[in-house]
């Protein structure tokens, strides 16, 4: 418990500080920024309290904000995409997980952590940048910024997802 606690905090800094220190600074084409401090909310364990995980969320967005001089827009986004987060777990995955369950590639199988992923992130840009632009006036623009920083944001997330099963599985072998 406390090592999931722990493991957790460190997500949270260590992502936020990678998305405020570098990631935030990248602008392909003008349009397209990575946010892949999301991946601390997706990694979250499937069996926390519904009122918890919001919080969680509205935290971890509002400290991005500060640090982006975004106000609220982040928080905004990362509340509405886990407050749809357990349907769509239920969605893609089925009901029947045990607890404890952290979505990941070994928990979830590689093509329905892909589907989650990608619909929790496609829900969370589409808010951000519907706030951030305030309006429809460039539907075409609005639509690129969406769908390229949802893919360079997915891209991301498999990459450190790839990255961590690695690391479990040479543990486990230990």
């Amino acid at each position: 418990m406390i090592q999931d606690v722990i493991r957790g905090l460190i997500y949270f800094v260590v992502l936020v500080l990678i998305q405020v220190l570098f990631l935030n600074h990248i602008h392909f084409l003008r349009m397209v920024t990575p946010f892949l401090y999301v991946y601390f909310l997706l990694k979250l364990p499937y069996d926390i309290s519904r009122n918890y995980m919001l919080l969680i969320a509205f935290f971890t967005g509002l400290v991005v904000d500060a640090f982006t001089n975004t106000p609220g827009m982040h928080a905004a986004a990362c509340t509405l995409a886990v407050f749809c987060r357990e349907p769509m777990i239920r969605f893609w995955v089925g009901k029947d997980l045990p607890d404890g369950v952290y979505p990941s590639y070994r928990s979830f199988g590689f093509g329905n952590f892909f589907k989650y992923t990608l619909s929790f992130v496609l829900i969370h840009h589409t808010a951000l940048f519907l706030i951030e632009s305030f309006s429809l006036f460039d539907p075409l623009f609005l639509s690129l910024r969406i769908l390229g920083s949802s893919a360079m944001t997915i891209l991301l997330i498999l990459a450190v997802e790839a990255f961590n099963v690695e690391s479990q599985q040479s543990e486990d072998k230990r």
